[in-house]
């Protein structure tokens, strides 16, 4: 049994540092590695996720207050920590029975503050209050939670029925089947049910998806955390630890004597709404804050923050329902080097939970390397990142800066910047505190219906707020033959103005209430600054689908390979069989052009298909852009945002399996393929009046 932690040893831990972190996990790797699994099944991801977490851990124990039990303080950081890693989940590995795959997809489908609510206490077992404690809401919102989770969930793996038990009994559903009622409700929903039929209907198909639920937590339990897990995390944070270094450089300082005008002008009531424009055009060398700036959607703020000879200066700050944007400028005073913040590494909200709201995602801004101002100086480099939104109207953010991230140009090319690869860091200490007023954000409700490759697709909603504009719609999912796994979007044009859609914002899951038939999501455009739109026209860019096309191959060791068979119109080649205790598996496809797929989901079973795991996965591909032009990232890597609308084509696929008895070979017996992924380009146009 795992001893609990109790405050001497919390403070073993403070004082120790990361080696205890590694340690407590290492004790609690199984629960754990379970919570992850329900987020991203894939053992890359599941190793970036224990190695983030153990870092944030880290970074946040100071402010450890014991309010809390210290696994539930840990757990809320490895939830956060989930979130980010699962936008950009890759399913490439499966350990999973299909009884468990099939309830995964099923939980997969629900927004993500309902899937958390449910996987943290009917999987891993977590008490309600804590969950609400993790998830920064109150019970009351937990079990509202868990109610529509399982409804939905309910509806995905059921019979598609709709049932019709008494609303007024619904909020009592949880405590009752978690024996937590009260002995008069108790009573009084027992009598209801003896006489009304569609309550029992409906409670008793309620608690099948529980019991569901706990069967798939005694499963997960089996789930086998791999031998050498705990030892790539902790190689890779001792590799981290050696890439600590510090270069320094002076600059020389411009612009006094422009700032010495315009103070002037200030001084003799020359600052009007035109000097207002004029004066930060010569003032602010950003355009993107210079734009906000003149719109008066924030305020030039110059605090300033110098630790180990770099100094960061917040240049403004622009908060709204979407997110508060903070414009910065870091100076090295002794090298040429130019530093970026990373938000997930080395900057911290001290006072998150006061001032943050937790129901938003952090986006994501690359560095700008090719802008004007960013060419100027080897030493300067203007950014902005971006934080959650504020809870109140007013406020001040707390920040503290531990890390900077240094950007290495190519010698080449001065304004080519490497691959993320062996980067290095600067560490200090920056602290600020910024005042923030949050912006008014505008609604229009759409009601707009069109059909994309046949499957419905609405236009609910338009938010025009000071730092992005976003676009609510929904995709209908009630055909699973075929659906769509993600819309792009190419702009959105309103009054004639037209938005490119945010390649780094991402296409986002947003929690309603609306029509179970329906997934809703959000995307995210540029600022239009305070548009009132009379017609919106939104450009498609493509559509990612998903077919489900079932096709089984049974396979023969004893035969010869390289063998072929046909599927979605392919000749796909079975290349390789070796089997061992170790069975390898390679199946290739390199014939791309025309071809219906991109990827497709399988599975390889042995003659106990239980007691066949895979191991290990890898996958090779080319990108191909719109054109038909195909990019061998191996040969010559391009970066992704320079291809038009890339394809990317798996073409070799390797697996390794194993068994689960030690010694047994693995003798596979059949593929078993499920479906496939595919991307078809689009240029239409939905236009939606206002008027």
């Amino acid at each position: 049994m795992i001893p609990k932690i109790d405050s001497i040893s919390i403070t073993t831990i403070k004082e120790k540092g990361v080696a205890s972190i590694v340690d407590w996990f290492e004790l609690h790797k199984q629960s754990f590695y379970t919570l992850g699994w329900s987020y991203l099944r894939n053992r890359q991801q599941m190793e970036e996720l224990f190695y983030r977490s153990i870092i944030k851990v880290h970074k946040e124990l100071p402010r450890f207050k014991n309010e809390t039990s210290f696994e539930t303080w840990v757990t809320s950081i490895f939830i956060h920590t989930c979130r980010e890693l699962s936008d950009h989940r890759s399913l490439l590995v499966s350990e999973e029975s299909e009884q468990q795959k099939d309830l995964f997809n099923a939980l997969d489908q629900l927004n993500e503050s309902e899937k958390e609510a449910i996987f943290l206490t009917y999987v891993k077992g977590i008490s309600q209050e804590e969950v609400a404690h993790i998830l920064q809401i109150s019970v009351k919102k937990m079990k509202d939670l868990l109610f529509s989770g399982i409804q939905s969930l309910r509806k995905v793996m059921g019979d598609g029925l709709n049932y019709n038990g008494c609303k007024e009994y619904h909020e009592i559903y949880i405590d009752y089947l978690g024996r937590n009622l009260d002995r008069p409700k108790k009573i009084e929903l027992e009598k209801h049910i003896y006489h009304c039929h569609d309550c029992q209907e409906d409670l008793a198909t309620f608690q099948d998806v529980m019991l569901t639920l706990s069967n798939l937590s005694d499963s997960l339990e089996d789930l086998v955390v791999p031998s050498d897990f705990m030892e790539i995390v902790k190689d890779r944070l001792e590799e981290k630890e050696k890439q600590r270094q510090q270069k320094k450089k002076k600059r020389v300082r411009k612009g006094l004597f422009i700032a010495g005008v315009f103070a002037l002008l200030i001084g003799i009531d020359f600052f009007t709404k035109t000097s207002s424009n004029l004066y930060y055009t010569w003032t602010e060398e950003d355009p993107e804050l210079r734009g906000f700036l003149q719109q008066d959607l924030g305020e030039k703020l110059n605090l300033e923050s110098e630790s180990k000879g770099v100094k960061i200066k917040i240049k403004s700050a622009i908060a709204d329902d979407i997110q508060t944007l903070v414009f910065y400028e870091i100076e090295d005073t002794k090298e040429d080097n130019q530093y970026v913040m990373n938000y997930d590494d080395g900057v911290l909200v001290e006072n998150q939970y006061e001032i943050i709201s937790p129901e938003a995602n952090p986006r994501y801004y690359p560095p700008d390397f090719e802008s004007d101002v960013n060419r100027k100086e080897k030493n300067v480099y203007h950014g902005k990142i971006s934080l959650l939104p504020i809870k109140k109207d007013n406020g001040t953010i707390k920040l503290k800066i531990t890390k900077l991230q240094k950007l290495i140009r190519d010698s080449s090319d001065r304004n080519r910047i490497t691959a993320y690869e062996n980067v290095e860091n600067e560490t200090g200490e920056w602290n600020f505190e910024i005042p923030v007023a949050k912006q008014p954000s505008i609604e229009y409700a759409l009601g707009k219906k069109t059909e994309v490759e046949g499957i419905p697709v609405r236009f609910d909603k338009l938010t025009i707020a000071p730092t992005a504009t976003v676009l609510q719609y929904g995709i209908n999912i009630e055909k699973s033959e075929k659906r769509i796994e993600a819309l792009n979007f190419d702009n959105l044009v309103v009054n004639k103005k037209k938005m490119k859609s945010d390649l780094y914002g991402g296409i986002s899951y947003f929690e309603t209430s609306q029509d179970m038939n329906w997934s809703t999501f959000q995307t995210h455009f540029g600022p239009l600054f305070g548009e009132k739109p009379k017609e919106v026209n939104v450009q498609f860019e493509s559509v990612q689908l998903a077919f489900e096309d079932h096709k089984t191959i049974e396979l023969d060791a004893s035969k010869e390979y390289p063998q072929t068979f046909e599927y979605a119109g392919s000749t796909i080649s079975i290349d390789k069989v070796e089997v061992g205790q170790t069975t390898n598996v390679v199946i290739s496809d390199h014939e791309v052009k025309n071809r219906a797929y991109e990827s497709f989901q399988f599975q390889i079973f042995g003659e106990n298909e239980n007691d066949t795991n895979t191991i290990e996965m890898d996958s090779e591909g080319v990108l191909v852009d719109k054109n038909g032009v195909e990019y061998d990232m191996n040969v010559n890597p391009v970066s992704y945002e320079e291809i038009e609308q890339p394809r990317f084509f798996v073409t070799v696929q390797r697996m390794k399996l194993e068994g689960n008895n030690t010694g047994e070979k693995v003798i596979p017996k059949r593929l078993e393929i499920f479906g496939y992924s595919a991307m078809k380009y689009l240029d239409d146009v939905v236009k939606i009046s206002l008027e």
